[in-house]
Parts: structure tokens; sequence; C-alpha cells
């Protein structure tokens, strides 16, 4: 069983910066992606950004590109997002997701494990 917890939310104004973690415990595999979605009241859970399980590729959702970055740090079972140029459409929570013998996980239903989530708030 692999869980995952988020850390790094909060509230921020517009045009500014914030970094968040998602350390994972368990045996994720050497072929799991990790990714971040969000969800905005009344909205669907959207994709925001994922990483293949070496890191050497990474994926963006058209929103979020040349603003966000994704990185991870196996060693310590940990994936980032630095988030910058923050916008109040930005502000949902944000959720980690695992997703077994994936390349990208970029999809809701591709996920195995998803963390409790983490509130970001941008103000105007």
């Amino acid at each position: 069983q692999v869980q995952l917890v988020e850390s790094g939310g909060g509230l921020v104004q517009a045009g500014g910066s914030l970094e968040l973690s998602c350390a994972a415990s368990g045996r994720t595999g050497s072929s799991t992606a990790m990714g971040w979605f969000r969800q905005a009241p009344g909205k669907e859970r959207e994709f925001v950004a994922s990483i293949n399980w070496s890191g050497s590729n990474t994926y963006y959702a058209d929103s979020v590109k040349g603003r966000f970055a994704i990185s991870r740090y196996n060693a310590k079972n940990t994936v980032y997002l630095r988030m910058n140029s923050l916008k109040p459409e930005d502000t949902a929570v944000y959720y980690c997701a695992a997703a077994v013998g994936m390349v990208s996980g970029d999809s809701p239903a591709e996920n195995d494990y998803w963390g409790k989530g983490t509130q970001d708030t941008v103000s105007s």
C-alpha cells in the first residue's frame, strides 16, 4: 500500500510562488509516474502536471505550461511542484497522485493512489 502526503499549500498573492511537496511511503515500484491534479469548487478534478519514474519526461496542462515545474527525488520518494506567476484561477485543492506502471498518469483514472490534498489560494 502506498500513502501520499502533500505539504506546502497556502495563501499567496497573484504573481507569487508556492512549492508543493508530496512524500510517498510504501513501495511505489520502479515504473510509477507521479503527478498533481487540482479541483476548484464546483469543478471536476483536472490534470496539472506529471513526471515519469526516471524524471526524464514531464507533462503539463496547457494552463500551467511555462509557470509550473514538476520534479522528483526518488531517493526520498518525494515529488515537487513549483508554481510561479500564480493566478487567482489557480486556486484549488491540489492532490498528489501515483500511477503504477504508467508513463504520464495524466488521467485521473490512471492513478492508483491519491493524497488527501492541500488547499492553495491565490488572492487578486
